[in-house]
Order: C-alpha cells, then sequence, then structure tokens
C-alpha cells in the first residue's frame, strides 16, 4: 500500500494507476485539495459535520465519474439523466466508473417499496403467476396481474394505492354560525377563487349571506359533496333582482363560471397541489385503508391466487427475516406443497432461491424487520441507502466505486459487523469504496483513512491526515484521533438518580403488545435495542398519542406521510400530568423550498430586518421592516421571488436548478440593496456565517440568544440564509433544537428525539449531549432512541427493547442504569454498552 501524501506524478511507465489521485479540488469550502488513495479497498473519509468530506466523495469524486460516463454516451441519453454539476477540480486519474449510494429519496417514489427496489416483488409475481393455486374459474395470469402499479392488476377502487382519501364535511365548516361570504366554508381556497364560487352559488340561487345551519340539510350537502358541475353567467357586481334583468336583455356575462363541490376541491388539490396547498388541505382529509381491497392494492382475481397457503400481499407484508423461513423449504426443494411436474418443480426451487438470496442480504444489513411491501417513502434515509446497497452486492458488478453516505447510520452496533463484512465483499468482489462515515468501529476497520478538517465551513476544507487507520493516532490536529484511540475519558455529564416517573401500562401498537414501562421525568433516558424492536414506534406514535400534548417546532415538516396508522391502546397509570408540553424533535426538514433557512426558522430574522428598517436610509425611503423580506413582493427579486435561484423546466429532461441572473443570488431587488446597516446590506448579512454573525451582532441579545444555541450545537459554520433544501438531516434536527434552547421555556416538557447521533462526528455529538443536558437541567425530560453507544453511557436511565425485530421485539428486555443493563444476559446491546463504560471514568466533577 502506498505511503500517505504520496505526491508523484511520473508514472508514464505503468499502464494501470494503483490509486486514485484527485489535484486542486475545489469544491464548496475544498481549498485546492490534492491527495492519492488505493483503489480496490475499504477507503473511509471522515472529518467533524461540515468539513467537506462530502464535497470531497460526492461533489468531486462521483460527480466527475458521472461526468466522464454522460460525455461516453449519445446525445439522446444524455437528456434522459440527471446530471450532477461539474466539480471545481483540476483533475482526477485512475477513477474508475462510480456509484452513489446516499442517504437521499430519490428513487423514493409513491409506489416504490422495498420489494420492487429489490427486485424481490418482480420475481415473487413470476412465482404466483408460474405456481399459484388458483380457484376453480380463475384463469392463468401473467405476472402482471399480480402487480399493484398494472391496470391489470391494480385494485379499481384506489388505483393500486391501498388506501382511499376521504373528506371530513364537519372540518370544511367549523363554524356555522357563519354565513358562506363570511367564510363558513374554510375548506375552499383564497383569494379570487375564492370569490368566484361565491358568485356562482349566488347564481345558481344559494343564499350566501344567511348562517350556515340555517340552510337545508339538502343544500348543505349539495354545496359540499354533489358531483354536478353546473355552468353559470356571472355578472360582476349585480344583484339577483339585476342579474335577471341582464339576462332578460341578453347583456354578456363577464364570464361563464363553473362550480366544482367543497369536497371535490380538497381531493383534487390534495392529490395535484404544492406541497403549500396539500399541507393546508390535511386537516380536512382522512386516510383511511381502500374498502374494496382493504389495503392490499390488488384487485379481487389476482387476491384469490396464494402460494404457500397466502396471496401475494399477505405474503408481501411479512417481515423479510420471516418470509426467507417462510420461502427456504421452496428454494430447497425439501416443501410438500412442490410440484409434481418436473420443470415446474425446478422454476419454483429457482425463483424461490432467487427471492430468498435477496432476502438474506436484506437482513444481513440489519433489515430483516422490513416488509416487501413496505413503501420507501416509510423508511428512513439509512434504511433507504441500505436496501439500495443490498440490490448492488446481490448484483455482483467488479470494477465499480462505490461511495457510500454514513451506511452505518440508525444501525445498531450489533448489525455494524455485518454491514463491515458485506462492504468487505464487495471489494473481495474486484470493487473501490470511499465512504463517508463517523462510526469509529466501521473507521478503525478500513484499509485507509482520509480525514478531512480540521474544523467545519470556512475552517475545513484540508487534508487533516491520508493514510492507514493507525498512523491517525500521531496527528494532533485530528479531531477523530481522540475518539478513535482513547481508552479512557471522563464522562461529559453528572448522572442523577430518579425522583420522579411516567408511568405506562399494557401498551399496544404495532409490535409492542402488553408493555408497561416508566421513563423518569426531569431526566435522561435512552432507548436502545436492534432495529425494529420498537423504539420509533414507541417514541413517534405511543407516547404522542397517549400523552396527547403534542407540539413541534415551528415550519416542522409534520404529517408528511400518509399512511393509516395503527392505533395506540393503554393507560397512563401515573406522571401524565407533570408534562406540560411534548415536543419531537427529528431529522425532517424545516422547510421545503430555498426561501425557508436558520435565519428565518429560529426567528432572529425579525430583528434584523427591524434593525435596516430603522436605518436612515431606509426611513429616507420610507421602507417599513417588510421590505426585507424576500417572502414579500415590495423587496425581493421579481424574477426568482426571493428564492435566490430559478427552477428550470427541459423538455425530456429533469428539472434543475440556476442561480437567479436576475438579482445573483442575492434574492433582493436594486432598490431593497441599496439601505446598508453597518456597511452591510440585507443580503451581505443572510451570506454572514453563524460564526461571522455573532461578531457582528454582539450587542444585540435578542440575535445572540439564538446565535449562541447554534453554537453550542456545533452550527458555527452554517450561513444565516443556506436554504432548507441544502441541509442535511442531521443540521435540522440541531436546528430545530437550538429553537428549543433559545426559549424561555417554563413549562415542564417531554423532549423525543430519534437517534439524535445520525449524521454526527463524536466531537458534533459531544457538543450534542451538552445541550440535551442543559435541557434536562431546566427540569425537562429527554427521551431519545439512540444506537451509539457513547451517548447511551451518559443516560440517566436506559430502556433496552427487543430482543429480535419485528415480531420478536417489542418488548423491554433490560431496564435500569447504563451499568445495570450493561450486565443484562438477553441484551444485544448489553456487551457494547459494557465495552463503552469500560473507557468512561466517571461523571464530571
Amino acid at each position: 500500500m502506498r505511503q500517505p501524501n504520496s505526491t508523484d506524478t511520473d508514472r508514464a511507465d505503468e499502464q494501470i494507476d494503483p490509486d486514485i489521485s484527485v489535484q486542486g479540488a475545489r469544491t464548496h469550502n475544498l481549498k485546492e485539495v490534492s491527495l492519492r488513495f488505493p483503489r480496490n479497498a475499504l477507503v473511509v473519509f471522515t472529518g467533524v459535520s461540515g468539513s467537506g468530506k462530502s464535497s470531497l466523495a460526492f461533489d468531486t469524486l462521483y460527480a466527475e465519474a458521472q461526468r466522464r460516463f454522460i460525455e461516453s454516451v449519445s446525445p439522446h441519453a444524455r437528456r434522459l439523466i440527471d446530471q450532477a454539476a461539474a466539480p471545481d477540480v483540476d483533475h482526477i486519474d485512475g477513477l474508475p466508473p462510480a456509484v452513489a449510494l446516499q442517504q437521499s429519496r430519490t428513487g423514493a417514489q409513491e409506489r416504490s417499496t422495498v420489494g420492487s427496489l429489490t427486485r424481490i416483488s418482480v420475481t415473487l409475481r413470476l412465482l404466483f403467476s408460474r405456481a399459484g393455486a388458483r380457484p376453480e374459474g380463475v384463469p392463468f395470469m401473467t405476472a402482471d396481474y399480480f402487480s399493484p402499479n398494472h391496470p391489470k392488476g391494480a385494485c379499481p377502487h384506489c388505483q393500486g394505492l391501498g388506501r382511499v382519501h376521504t373528506v371530513r364535511t364537519e372540518a370544511m365548516v367549523p363554524d356555522e354560525s357563519l354565513s358562506i361570504r363570511e367564510g363558513a366554508i374554510a375548506s375552499w381556497p383564497r383569494g379570487w377563487h375564492n370569490k368566484n364560487l361565491r358568485s356562482i352559488l349566488e347564481a345558481l340561487g344559494y343564499d350566501v349571506e344567511a348562517p350556515w345551519h340555517t340552510l337545508s340539510f339538502r343544500d348543505r350537502q349539495w354545496i359540499l359533496l354533489t358531483d354536478e358541475q353546473p355552468s353559470v353567467p356571472i355578472f360582476v357586481g349585480l344583484n339577483a333582482v339585476q342579474r335577471e334583468k341582464a339576462l332578460a336583455a341578453g347583456e354578456e356575462p363577464a364570464y361563464t363560471g363553473t362550480y366544482t363541490s367543497a369536497a371535490k376541491i380538497v381531493l383534487q388539490g390534495y392529490a395535484g397541489g404544492s406541497e403549500t396547498t396539500k399541507k393546508r388541505l390535511a386537516r380536512f382529509v382522512t386516510v383511511a385503508p381502500c374498502p374494496e381491497c382493504h389495503g392490499k392494492r390488488l384487485n379481487r382475481d389476482a387476491l384469490s391466487v396464494t402460494f404457500a397457503g397466502e396471496d401475494i400481499a399477505s405474503l408481501s407484508e411479512r417481515p423479510v427475516s420471516e418470509l426467507n423461513e417462510r420461502l427456504k423449504p421452496y428454494a430447497q426443494g425439501t416443501s410438500p406443497d412442490m410440484p409434481a411436474e418436473a420443470a415446474l418443480h425446478e422454476a419454483v426451487i429457482r425463483m424461490a432461491s432467487d427471492i430468498c438470496t435477496r432476502l438474506g442480504q436484506l437482513e444481513t444489513l440489519g433489515l430483516g424487520h422490513l416488509a416487501p411491501g413496505r413503501r420507501t417513502t416509510l423508511l428512513s434515509s439509512g434504511e433507504l441507502q441500505r436496501v439500495r446497497l443490498a440490490t448492488q452486492l446481490i448484483s455482483r458488478l467488479f470494477g465499480v466505486l462505490y461511495v457510500l453516505d454514513e451506511p452505518s447510520a440508525g444501525l445498531h452496533p450489533d448489525d455494524v459487523r455485518s454491514l463491515l463484512a458485506s462492504l468487505k465483499n464487495l471489494v473481495r468482489a474486484g470493487n473501490s469504496l470511499v465512504v463517508v462515515e463517523h462510526n469509529t468501529d466501521l473507521i478503525a476497520e478500513a484499509d485507509w483513512l482520509v480525514e478531512v478538517g480540521p474544523g467545519p465551513g470556512s475552517h475545513g476544507g484540508t487534508i487533516v491526515y491520508n493514510g492507514e487507520p493507525a498512523g491517525l493516532q500521531e496527528v494532533s490536529a485530528s479531531p477523530t484521533a481522540e475518539y478513535l484511540f482513547a481508552r479512557s475519558y471522563s464522562g461529559l455529564r453528572q448522572r442523577h438518580p430518579a425522583e420522579q416517573w411516567l408511568r405506562l401500562a399494557q401498551i399496544v401498537c404495532n409490535n409492542i403488545n402488553g408493555m408497561d414501562i416508566a421513563i423518569p421525568l426531569a431526566r435522561m433516558t435512552a432507548v436502545t435495542g436492534i432495529s425494529g424492536s420498537g423504539k420509533s414506534t414507541l417514541l413517534n406514535r405511543v407516547l404522542p398519542e397517549m400523552l396527547g400534548r403534542f407540539d413541534t417546532p415551528p415550519d416542522s415538516e409534520e404529517g408528511e406521510e400518509e399512511e393509516p396508522v395503527p392505533d395506540v391502546t393503554g393507560q397512563i397509570v401515573s406522571g401524565g400530568d407533570a408534562i406540560g408540553r411534548l415536543v419531537r424533535i427529528d431529522q425532517r426538514p424545516i422547510g421545503r423550498t430555498p426561501r425557508s433557512n436558520l435565519a428565518t426558522y429560529t426567528g432572529f430574522f425579525d430583528i434584523i430586518r427591524r434593525l435596516f428598517a430603522d436605518t436612515p436610509a431606509a426611513k429616507a425611503r420610507g421602507f417599513s421592516a417588510s421590505r426585507f423580506s424576500f417572502n414579500l413582493s415590495a423587496g425581493r427579486c421579481p424574477a426568482c421571488e426571493g428564492q435566490g435561484q430559478i427552477s428550470i423546466e427541459l423538455l425530456f429532461m429533469p428539472s434543475a436548478t440556476a442561480t437567479c441572473s436576475v438579482c445573483g443570488g442575492s434574492r433582493y431587488n436594486p432598490e431593497t440593496l441599496e439601505v446598508t446597516w453597518n456597511d452591510l446590506t440585507i443580503a451581505d448579512v443572510l451570506a454572514l456565517t453563524v460564526d461571522e454573525a455573532t461578531e457582528r451582532f454582539r450587542e444585540y441579545d435578542g440575535i445572540q440568544r439564538s446565535l449562541k444555541a447554534l453554537t453550542s450545537l456545533g452550527l458555527g459554520y452554517l450561513t444565516l440564509g443556506q436554504p432548507a433544501t441544502e441541509l442535511s438531516g442531521g443540521e435540522c434536527q440541531r436546528i430545530k433544537l437550538a429553537w428549543e434552547l433559545q426559549r424561555v421555556q417554563r413549562t415542564a416538557t417531554l423532549y423525543l428525539l430519534d437517534e439524535p447521533s445520525t449524521g454526527l462526528h463524536p466531537a458534533d455529538m459531544d457538543k450534542l449531549l451538552i445541550v440535551l443536558d442543559e435541557l434536562v437541567m431546566r427540569g425537562h425530560t429527554v427521551v431519545m432512541a439512540e444506537h451509539t453507544m457513547r451517548i447511551v453511557a451518559e443516560a440517566d436511565w436506559v430502556i433496552d427493547l427487543g430482543p429480535g425485530a419485528g415480531l420478536q421485539g417489542g418488548r423491554v428486555v433490560a431496564v435500569g442504569s447504563p451499568e445495570a443493563v450493561s450486565r443484562a444476559e438477553q441484551s444485544l446491546t448489553a456487551p457494547w454498552l459494557a465495552a463503552q463504560l469500560k473507557k468512561r471514568a466517571s461523571d464530571p466533577a
């Protein structure tokens, strides 16, 4: 293996360069980075959050490999490929064809499932078509008949979605004392459309001035639910008598209006409207399983065919591990149900073997709890990446560079070993791996290590170390070395025994069946267990449902998934009254458009806009604080409408974004940018990093509160105006925490966090833990699902669920202090926690 930081370039005597060489990489915060690392090896890129490791791995290496591939295909094919931006780099040598497996939802479509992504569903449909037991009178059906995404197989009532949307009529008219003109129909769209519907009803003879409850039941039902769409002439500004005279005189109406019922408008808007429209209409819509197929998505004929005693929908909803066991006898040819015909017998063995191979790979990657029928939109980003990885492992390609984004995210330490074995199998098959990773167990097993940093943002973008992992121990500038090689450390917080408890009994939801649980109040609790053991069910469904005090930080994307949710049953034994507020802080985006950013999210941008409005230049021009909002037309750039970028829709090509050519990405019009505060325009302020803004606004307490909260969570490198669409899930979660931290919250709050360490370098985890401890010291309760033992070891209380996943999980395996759980014999978490506690010397003084 080559020595670290080798810089020789004269390799003309070699036909094949065994290394990948990067020269002069400047993408994002990279500072003329040059390095060399081996091919056919497991290479890990690490560094603190925002250091530039993803810029090097994905935005430089993978982007260049993709650019070269695109140049090799025909111009017609290029139009169909989603192209990444060309990287800012001098040159890259020795770069193989590359495949990127990111924690992104690209390809996670509404009808996409784990089975369709791994091709398990394709083979399963063939198996049912060839060897399924058909009732008498049902003819042979091709594989298409077993697909809910094909017209031949889809349930005609729900079009293969498995669920239907119904309108809640009582929600559409929340106040029956109002008249239609006064806004009784809350679900109607706003603006001109609202006025148009009112004018049409008036023209049809309905009383829009009378209180809603005084209208007849028949009229109310027709207005809300009719399928009729009558058209009538509209005369603007005329009353009923004047309208009749105008019609009799043959006058030309302003236009002809067509009425659409309130329910139809809601369903049409919810199905095909923008995300903003969909979010507004969500409160009027109920999602329920389809009454025709009962959520199975297929028509009756397809569901009448069985294999192994079940229809294809039922088999697809079995967890991967269960389905694997169910089909193994068929793969081995030992099932008593095997067909007698020799050719069909062999075909069943081949198809069942293919399915079991794919299922086994999913199990190896810690995904045995998922079902092939699980929608990919309901997977975590880490689960989705590992599903894609399973497909690549099965394909057995060689000579490929795989670029992975934290594949260990969301994995229990016990599953990381299996993941590591799979990654090494890819290398043994003749491939190269570049893995962006924070998990020290995985970093220690790398063949080659590249650390980018040393800090985030402008403080990063250089190569701290490039070589074999053992050599990192000698690098004093490395933020990673102390976590990778330290044999002991002092605890990060003072742990405290519990004094008050929240006690729940007989909880039933998903795989939790009859669980009793106790959570200490005003303390930090870690919920552990392998993937699928019930952690997310407890945090995201049980506690919010039972306590009924659900709240979220502002602009959070709650209710994103529209899926019928299981009921929660159980009872609160004690402690419920001690919690006045419940907040779930997850990694969902803080906004869906570039207009949302951390300055607007945390609220201090309002103060900044007022500072600009108070300048002499603003007062002379009559500019109020609203003038400096990029969400309002007065001050924003008219071309990009304050987004700073333009979305380009191209025929036959994916949509793309580009910096607005009118404002240059500043978001504002020239008149607004003429006003300055301390020599900064409002656009200049948005371009400041959090660290820079902390210095600039040091005299303003209201702004400092937010900035210090962000800095305490290691987010000083982010710019104030960085669009929400460019933030990682971990960054979004920490911004939400910062918003909570800056508030003077006196109500006792229960904070629920789902794997808060995901995507964080160990140094950033320490910062996160200190912030969570501050919330506990204020008297709040923190409950988090967590796999990182460094975090778990700091908790006051640990609840370990399991012992397995799916139906084998949902039970309390061990509970108590970290030390008590580390001694539990039945716990898969115990040995990993015990190893961490050996390093943790003591609580801090």
